[in-house]
């Protein structure tokens, strides 16, 4: 975490920066400093406390580093017109770490995620099974469950603490699916689960307190993948933002026979899949134990989402 320290504090910086854009008075960061240090007590262990260790070695203030754990989407904030490119998106970069859990030095868990994040949002069990989590937009999201804890409900799970906690107890498919279905969410998500199994392998569209959707494979009945962005499967996505589409094309396009890593590569390479919003790739096959994270560019032109 020491080396990661530095780029940590610039991405801070810069959200501090965005909230002062919004709020100039700064009342709003004086809050973060003041209130949520002492709220890191409500979190569950161990999460609370290796924040308060990675607040010890970053020399950051502990209340600036749970104002950036609730930022984990922050998306168009801040657009430099001189590289054009997201500020967030590039700061995000050299923090993108792989991460190998271990237990009695046996791996538990592969992971890709940004240094200074006690949460999952991509990583696999070699052997069982892969999962990602990608946002979902709804009118009672995020906030809502942000709010209820503040104010002492705490009946349900940060988005990417369920994540986590998955793929370190969890120990097979099934279980995994079952406990990303009914458990009881801060925010609405999607979660997208790979078994090892002909099949084994779906979408599950969460609103905060239970599912909407488990959209999973079929190959007898010709559905052999599934696309998940960030829009609800059963809805359009807005059109300024169709990245659904595009994905079909080139996986049809390549056929079932073909798909392999280095092709579902080019399929996340092709523009709009791949944006100025794109952080990282990870390329996961559970079988195999194959576990790869590429930090991307989108030349332009590019769209900026």
């Amino acid at each position: 975490m020491t080396d990661k320290a530095p780029a940590l504090r610039i991405l801070v910086n810069s959200l501090k920066d965005v909230v002062n854009a919004f709020v100039p008075s700064g009342r709003v960061m004086q809050i973060v400093d003041q209130k949520l240090p002492a709220l890191l007590g409500n979190l569950p262990s161990p999460y609370d406390e290796e924040l308060k260790g990675i607040a010890d070695v970053t020399e950051i203030p502990l209340g600036h580093l749970l104002h950036t754990r609730n930022m984990d989407f922050g998306v168009f904030l801040g657009w430099n017109v001189n590289n054009n490119s997201w500020v967030v998106t590039e700061e995000l970069k050299p923090l993108t770490v792989n991460l190998d859990f271990q237990r009695n030095n046996k791996t538990v868990y592969k992971a890709s995620s940004f240094a200074g994040y006690v949460g999952t949002l991509t990583g696999f069990k070699p052997g069982m099974f892969s999962l990602s989590l990608n946002e979902r937009f709804a009118t009672s999201g995020g906030y809502m469950g942000i709010l209820e804890w503040l104010l002492g409900k705490k009946d349900a799970m940060w988005i990417g603490f369920i994540t986590r906690s998955v793929l370190e107890n969890c120990t097979s498919y099934e279980e995994a699916k079952n406990t990303l279905s009914k458990t009881k969410l801060m925010a609405p998500a999607y979660f997208i689960l790979g078994g090892n199994q002909s099949g084994e392998g779906c979408v599950i569209t969460r609103d905060r307190k239970v599912s909407l959707d488990v959209y999973e494979l079929n190959p007898k009945q010709g559905i052999w993948y599934v696309v998940q962005t960030n829009y609800d499967r059963w809805r359009n996505p807005f059109f300024l933002d169709d990245r659904r589409t595009p994905a079909k094309m080139c996986l049809n396009k390549t056929s079932q026979t073909n798909i392999s890593l280095a092709t579902l590569y080019d399929v996340l390479s092709t523009k709009p899949v791949l944006n100025k919003l794109t952080v990282f790739t990870t390329l996961m096959d559970v079988t195999k134990g194959q576990f790869e994270t590429y930090l991307r560019d989108c030349p332009d032109p590019c769209i900026g989402w």
